[in-house]
């Protein structure tokens, strides 16, 4: 039987996501995207899994160094997310819409977020127009908590 697309459609939809702030570093060179496919993979060590666009210059980017930041954006900080969605013809120019300092690992942490996870690289599954990267967490910095920013609450979708 073959795959009924508009279901599969509406109910990949339905798996809640955050919405996330991917920034990282190369040497002078920062970007970041607007991520949503994120999970927590484990609690010892603690990890993190995400899909990034294959064909990004992030993507390219956390394959070399494999680090990245995950930035935890609060309920409001739609519009923020919005600059970082969309694409960009030149890398770092996105970091104009908002402040950051460099955490542990070096990667650009936003001081306007509830908090950012600097993170290295265990294992990836490159496979379809995604690649899955496991992260391990070695940095955690909280800002100020506060309710976090999901997809479910923009109105738009992604996926499916």
């Amino acid at each position: 039987m073959p795959l009924d697309l508009e279901a599969k459609k509406v109910l990949l939809r339905k798996i809640p996501h955050g919405l996330f702030i991917c920034t990282v570093r190369e040497g002078d060179v920062i970007n970041g995207f607007t991520a949503s496919w994120v999970t927590q993979g484990s609690f010892a060590p603690p990890l993190v899994v995400m899909a990034v666009r294959s064909d990004g210059s992030s993507h390219a980017i956390i394959k070399r160094t494999n680090n990245f930041c995950l930035n935890v954006l609060r309920s409001d900080q739609k519009d923020l997310a919005a600059v970082f969605f969309k694409p960009q013809e030149g890398l770092g120019g996105r970091f104009e819409s908002t402040t950051y300092q460099f955490g542990e690992l070096g990667l650009p942490v936003l001081e306007d977020a509830i908090g950012g996870l600097e993170c290295s690289v265990v294992g990836a599954v490159e496979h379809g127009d995604h690649s899955v990267f496991v992260a391990e967490v070695v940095s955690a910095k909280l800002i100020k908590d506060s309710e976090s920013l999901n997809l479910s609450s923009t109105g738009w979708s992604y996926g499916g």
